[in-house]
């Protein structure tokens, strides 16, 4: 009899155990993920939000897109969208997906470092890109999965994560080698899908403005405008595409940072504030993260580094310009250093890379953003907006209620974001 109940108790702990682990794989292989729009989520309205990838905020005064500037005119313009700092690519595409600063949702730069993880996070790791454990808060994709909605991306930070086990219903591995053509044919096609089926949320990415200012800078005119016919070109082919389909559609387009021009002249060695026996160093050109060794050495080190100062600042973590907070995420680490507006860190061998190409001036971003130059755009149009509604400059924090609001979504508690910041741009009933 006793052996029977030690195997009766055996199988039901293996069987226990067996249920668990279902349970655990079925969550983190995303097998919630909403594949059909329940009855209410096929009632809402439809919005695709577009990153221009490092579009300043001037470019389309100064440069005139015919496509944008219609859309504009019929839409809303912003002076200018303020980005979060530092005002690098991941950090603020995550910030406008979450409503939170960096500090609070975790993607705090390009490349940093994770106490909790003992490992760098940096954006060209596909294996640390992918890894949702990274990311925080609860992205506009995830909040409307919630609400059994259907969502879409074509490339936007964190949809190829499995943040709390989703990602949306249909999406893209990153490959800045797929034209734009497709991206736009495909977005098109999405809409045409059945309604059960047809996201309702669509998120594209696209980074011509950011190469081409990178490469040549943001006094290359010729350059620049060049680049930004080809992308409005195409993004003429979206609008009309979306005004074809007869549906509900609100557009949303922003940019994550703008872009200032650095001379060759202007780029610091990273590797002569490095010291290893010291620190650990992690560089994002316009911010250097300092983790040191011990933290009883971080006065000594702070003392170290100030002395060293040439085009550059050195600061304790939560005294350093640029945040509108005062930083907690233990990731930044205790030490900050910043090259002077107009100064950036790079490698002994990027530099040496740059100098070996005919233009000596390159497009840079990452400072704070009291400087105009890091400062992005925010233009919409679509049933929902104002029309021909211009307004003064907007942080992108606010965006994520917003498309919460437009969506019939639940604004999560914890964000920084405010939709009182934001709703004039909205029709009023």
């Amino acid at each position: 009899m006793t052996k029977r109940i030690i195997i009766f108790n055996l199988v039901f702990i293996i069987g226990i155990v067996s249920i668990i682990s279902c349970d655990r794989k079925t969550y983190n292989t995303v097998s919630s993920i909403v594949t059909k729009n329940s009855k209410a989520s096929a009632k809402k309205p439809y919005l695709i939000l577009i990153s221009l990838d490092g579009f300043r905020w001037d470019y389309v005064e100064k440069y005139k897109p015919p496509h944008l500037i219609n859309f504009i005119k019929n839409g809303i313009n912003s002076e200018s969208l303020i980005p979060s700092f530092p005002t690098k690519t991941f950090p603020n595409h995550y910030t406008i997906a979450t409503g939170m600063y960096p500090d609070k949702h975790g993607i705090i730069a390009n490349s940093f470092y994770s106490y909790d993880k003992d490992m760098t996070y940096r954006i060209r790791d596909r294996e640390k890109v992918e890894d949702g454990s990274f990311y925080s808060g609860n992205p506009i994709w995830i909040q409307a999965n919630r609400s059994n909605m259907v969502t879409a991306s074509y490339f936007f930070v964190g949809t190829e994560a499995n943040i709390q086990g989703l990602k949306p219903t249909y999406y893209y591995r990153f490959d800045n080698s797929v034209k734009n053509e497709a991206r736009v044919n495909q977005a098109i096609d999405w809409l045409k899908l059945p309604p059960k089926k047809r996201p309702h949320l669509i998120t594209m990415y696209f980074s011509d403005m950011d190469d081409t200012g990178h490469k040549y800078g943001t006094k290359n005119d010729k350059e620049l405008k060049k680049t930004l016919f080809e992308l409005d070109t195409q993004l003429g082919v979206l609008f009309k595409g979306i005004e074809k389909t007869g549906l509900p559609v609100n557009i949303i387009i922003v940019s994550d940072h703008g872009m200032s021009t650095v001379s060759i002249s202007n780029f610091i060695a990273i590797e002569k504030i490095e010291n290893d026996s010291l620190y650990t160093s992690i560089d994002n050109g316009a911010i250097v993260n300092i983790h040191p060794n011990n933290k009883n050495q971080i006065d000594s080190i702070y003392t170290y580094l100030k002395k060293k100062e040439s085009n550059f600042k050195v600061y304790k973590t939560e005294n350093t310009p640029g945040f509108e907070y005062i930083p907690k995420n233990k990731n930044w680490g205790a030490i900050q250093i910043l090259p002077d507006f107009g100064y950036y860190f790079s490698s002994i061998k990027g530099i040496a890379s740059r100098k070996q190409q005919t233009n000596t001036n390159f497009g840079v971003h990452g400072y704070d953003q009291k400087y105009k130059d890091m400062h992005g755009i925010f233009y919409a149009n679509g049933p929902a907006f104002k029309k021909a509604y211009r307004t003064p400059s907007i942080k992108n924090i606010h965006i994520y209620p917003l498309m919460c609001e437009i969506l019939g979504l639940e604004v999560p508690s914890n964000i920084d974001g405010d939709l009182g910041q934001i709703k004039n741009v909205l029709k009023t009933n």
